[in-house]
């Protein structure tokens, strides 16, 4: 075992190099009596005897332990930590080697290491490049080495002292501090590489330790590696003017490059290489004598990345050497980088103006004819109409400026590129420009682009031309337009209110969300409102129709709203319950059409994508004012037939409404807005090269942010968690969803009635309440789904089309699930929830029963299992579970089927709402249209009589209806404004 750490930091401890560098040893021995210790540490290093130099410069006989640097790692840093958390100070000698193994180990860390050879021509890694602040570092810690640390005699063959080798004969004497410092480092760095760990992290045997291999035949490799990383010095070029090009500016003067040394101990110690080589001046002085040797290595390297340097590695004293204009202008660009990258900086004169630099600068376009209009009233026209409309085009202008100097005419630009030279006089200063730069600059003119293109551009504040990012800015109406949308500008903080027709109180957010789409849409803009479900979004969207078809409104027009159609009767219901008198029709079904419908009325239309993608020539004859997407992931694939139909539809503006923008990928995101706003993003294949891959990759930053920076304008989103959505308590939201009962549902439905009323006509009594029961219980059954009441247990299987609720659940749970929720559905019927777990399972949604026959131990592990998010849907029976559980994972309650006592929905509900809950509860409640479900939900509403009859006697009330009573109860009722 390894010796005791409390021990260590009493024992005095050296470092003996080798060669190669991981070769090194550590000794430990005790300070106060060497040869005194000799307790077995089996497993950890050898016994040897050592002489050392004392501190007093006496050489004594030592037994030490002696480890190799892989076992002495540990040890010296677990010393150094616990000489610092034992004394105030830092400890001796082996915690100061600790210090040494933490400083080689940081280096490490940071990636500087780089291979070479040991002085006997072996393979080994070594700490470098060092920049100057590491050498302080370094020298710092040398200055702090205590003479114990470096006690050992001078090995005259690897002596790290920059004196030379002791006298054997003579006094012996502690080596330098620094060398021996400098060894150790590179010893940790040559054997970090080669340990167990290292080969882990490196996956495969690359590091893997192996005998030294002796490679002198890589000398010259080694001198090169060092030359260019951490040679003793380093060089740059500094560009000269030859010559008086100041007194005439038609015939300047040229150019030379100067050899320049630097040293990397110094940053601020450089020197002219022909300075270094005579010898002359302070600063060349200060330059080691293998400096020049070391600047001709790396000058070497340099000549091979960059020609024009060659003739100095020819030259007695490489000092400068003459360039040519076209040489300069190789300088100017990919030269330079890539002596750059090799460590070789280039610096100009100072005093010349470097390069072009370029933005493009969006407006509406001048006018070319005599009589148009002056363009700033064209431009608040267009921003007034629509700046975005079909078919409109933006100016495209550029500006380029010479450093700080101001925008250059034309006849300055035409000036520059017919120079043909690297070097011209303008505005009385020399201009170092690239000619061919200089020509691509003339050569841009003013042209138009489609305005979404210039939108685009303007909002993320650059566009890629020919390859290069540029800057964009906008001007007039484009930069009025870019300043609404971004919410830079007073006139973006508008005071829309409510609109006086609505039947509701929004709130805050709800009424941010309609003049951001009030907003949008005034300006001809498309808008995706992305809010999470329940927060909403058909609310907003209908206090958006009043305010655009309010008295005297220019946006005012009929609004076409597609959505699934399971949600036709809810849109229906909600219009009629926050906009009375509003009139709605549907576009739906085999009587279905658009007779009377005019731009004034100001009518909602209601249609399904199925049917939208049908009659999509007959929609697309009609003067929309907005077209509505809602559940807009629906055309989330352009390319599908539903996606392709709806781009026909023409309206002054298009908002879609959608919980989850982005399910998949980013395609998604471009298929909802380039509908919305079409071309803002860009063509599908232009996008998913400038944004979606780079996103998604990851290796972009800068791209997510302009794809931000372009798409906040166009997108709202607002989620429940948001602060200031929702800040008090969790709230609660009930949703009643409408679903049409299908074809199957409908003839059961209408056969149920008539034959079960007929039989109650002729009973009395237990009889006849008995009949009642058991049609409203059919009813209802039929109503969920036709295989809950003919008892088919495989109907689950069949999918959602047999039955209108089941298929709105399917559109619920996928929106659920998409944004990560969790959900409680409830039934009054095992059967039912039976029924839905098999249809869930063949989809692959997840889903776990609870019912009155679970067990209790069962049961627990069900409510477990929901709480830690295992299970996404969790089916319930109302009875069994409407009470007594802790369900606050779920943020969404769903009652399947109708009870007729609304306290024990509540007390369902409550499962999920309640104390600990800590995300907001949305309530839905699927209702059968024009059924005995609905006339139910219509009666708990409007009859209060009737209503406490129900909600003390449940169905057993509604046992004592009379016939009359019972048959208005029951009739099946065409939805209304269906076919109109």
């Amino acid at each position: 075992m390894l010796p005791e750490i409390s021990d260590l930091i009493h024992r005095s401890a050296v470092f003996l190099p080798g060669d190669p560098a991981r070769g090194g040893r550590i000794a430990l021995w005790q300070a106060d009596g060497p040869g005194t210790d000799t307790r077995p540490w089996a497993g950890a290093g050898s016994f040897e005897e050592l002489t050392v130099v004392t501190p007093d410069l006496r050489r004594t006989a030592v037994r030490a332990l002696v480890l190799t640097m892989d076992e002495a790692l540990p040890v010296l840093t677990r010393a150094r930590a616990r000489a610092r958390a034992e004394t105030a100070a830092d400890g001796g000698s082996a915690a100061f080697w600790g210090a040494a193994a933490l400083l080689a180990l940081g280096f490490a860390a940071r990636g500087k290491l780089l291979p070479g050879l040991s002085p006997s021509g072996h393979d080994a890694w070594r700490i470098g490049p060092l920049e100057a602040a590491d050498l302080r570092e370094v020298r710092t810690l040398a200055a702090a080495m205590p003479p114990t640390a470096r006690c050992v005699p001078l090995d005259p063959e690897r002596s790290p002292d920059p004196e030379g080798p002791p006298d054997p004969e003579g006094p012996p004497r502690l080596p330098a501090a620094e060398p021996l410092l400098r060894a150790f480092l590179d010893a940790v760095a040559d054997t970090l590489p080669r340990s167990p760990a290292a080969t882990a992290a490196a996956g495969g045997p690359a590091f893997a330790a192996r005998p030294p291999e002796h490679r002198p035949d890589l000398r010259d490799w080694a001198a090169e590696v060092a030359a260019g990383h951490d040679a003793g010095v380093r060089i740059s070029l500094r560009i000269e003017l030859t010559g008086e090009p100041g007194r005439a500016p038609e015939a300047p003067g040229g150019f030379r490059a100067v050899l320049q040394m630097h040293s990397p101990a110094d940053a601020a110690l450089v020197a002219d290489a022909a300075d270094v080589w005579a010898g002359s001046g302070a600063a060349a002085a200060a330059f080691p004598p293998g400096a020049r040797l070391d600047a001709l290595r790396a000058l070497r390297r340099a000549a091979r990345l960059w020609p024009p340097l060659a003739p100095l590695l020819g030259a007695a004293v490489p000092d400068a050497v003459e360039l040519a204009d076209e040489e300069v202008t190789e300088l100017l660009g990919e030269a330079s980088a890539a002596l750059a990258a090799d460590g070789v900086q280039v610096h100009w004169p100072r005093g010349l103006v470097r390069g072009l630099t370029a933005r493009a600068v969006v407006a509406t376009p001048s006018p070319k004819r005599p009589g148009s209009p002056d363009p700033q009233d064209a431009a608040g026209s267009a921003l007034s109409s629509g700046l975005l409309s079909p078919g409109a085009l933006l100016s495209f202008s550029w500006r380029h400026a010479l450093g700080d100097r101001g925008d250059l005419t034309p006849a300055e630009l035409d000036r520059l590129a017919e120079a043909n030279r690297p070097l011209v006089r303008l505005r009385d200063q020399w201009v170092l420009i690239d000619p061919a730069e200089a020509r691509r600059a003339r050569a841009l003119q003013d042209r138009t682009v489609a305005a979404a293109d210039a939108l685009a551009a303007v909002l993320t504040g650059s566009a890629e031309i020919g390859g290069e990012r540029v800057d964009v800015e906008a001007s007039g109406a484009v930069e009025r337009l870019r300043a609404l949308l971004t919410g830079d500008t007073p006139e973006a903080d508008d005071e829309t209110a409510a609109p006086p027709g609505l039947r509701a109180t929004l709130r805050d957010y709800q009424l941010r969300g309609l003049r951001w789409l009030a907003r949008m849409t005034s300006l001809g803009l498309g808008a995706c409102l992305a809010d999470d479900m329940g927060l909403g979004k058909t609310v907003t969207l209908i206090a958006l129709h009043l305010h655009r078809n309010r008295p005297g409104a220019a946006t005012a027009g009929p609004t076409l709203v597609v959505c699934p159609a399971s949600l036709l009767g809810n849109w229906e219901r909600e219009i009629g319950k926050f906009a009375p008198g509003t009139p709605v029709r549907r576009f739906h079904g085999p009587a279905r059409g658009l007779a009377g419908l005019t731009p004034g009325t100001g009518e909602f239309v209601l249609t399904t994508y199925g049917t939208m993608r049908l009659d999509a020539p007959a929609l697309a004859a009609t003067d929309w004012g907005l077209v509505v997407a809602d559940e807009a992931q629906h055309v989330k694939n352009p390319r599908s037939a539903t996606a392709r139909a709806l781009r026909t539809v023409p309206a002054r503006a298009r908002v879609a409404l959608t919980g989850t923008p982005v399910e998949n990928d980013l395609s998604e995101l471009w298929a909802v807005l380039d509908w919305t706003t079409p071309g803002i993003l860009g063509r599908p294949g232009t996008f998913r090269a400038r944004y979606a891959e780079p996103v998604e990759s990851g290796r972009d930053p800068q791209a997510a942010a302009r794809l931000s920076a372009l798409v906040r304008p166009f997108l709202l989103r607002r989620k429940k968690s948001d602060p200031g959505i929702a800040p008090e308590l969790p709230p609660k939201t009930e949703t009643d969803h409408a679903v049409s009962l299908t074809g199957e549902q409908t003839a059961l439905y209408e056969a149920v009635v008539r034959e079960t009323l007929t039989a109650i006509a002729e009973a009395d009594g237990m009889e006849r309440r008995g009949l009642v029961v058991k049609l409203l219980t059919s009813l209802k059954q039929i109503c969920n789904h036709p295989a809950h009441y003919l008892g088919d247990s495989d109907g689950g299987a069949t999918g959602g089309s047999r039955s209108g609720k089941l298929e709105l659940l399917d559109e619920l749970l996928d929106t659920i699930t998409a944004e990560g929720g969790s959900v409680l559905v409830f039934t009054q019927y095992v059967t039912m929830a039976r029924l839905i777990e098999r249809h869930l399972s063949a989809r692959g949604i997840s889903s776990q029963l609870l019912h009155g026959g679970t067990p209790v131990a069962r049961r627990e592990e069900l409510v477990d299992r929901f709480q830690a998010g295992e299970v996404p849907v969790f089916l319930l029976s109302l009875k069994a579970a409407g009470t007594g559980l802790n369900l606050t994972r779920a943020g969404h309650v769903v009652h399947f089927d109708r009870w007729w006592n609304p306290a024990v929905e509540e007390q369902a509900t409550d499962r999920a709402y309640r104390i600990g809950q800590t995300q907001p509860v949305q309530v839905h409640r699927i209702i059968a249209e024009g059924t005995v479900e609905d006339r139910i939900a219509r009666l708990l509403e409007r009859k209060r009589a009737l209503a406490d009859a129900v909600l003390t006697g449940g169905e057993s009330a509604l046992t004592e209806l009379t016939d009359a009573e019972l048959a208005e109860l029951v009739a099946l009722r065409p939805a209304v404004g269906n076919g109109r």
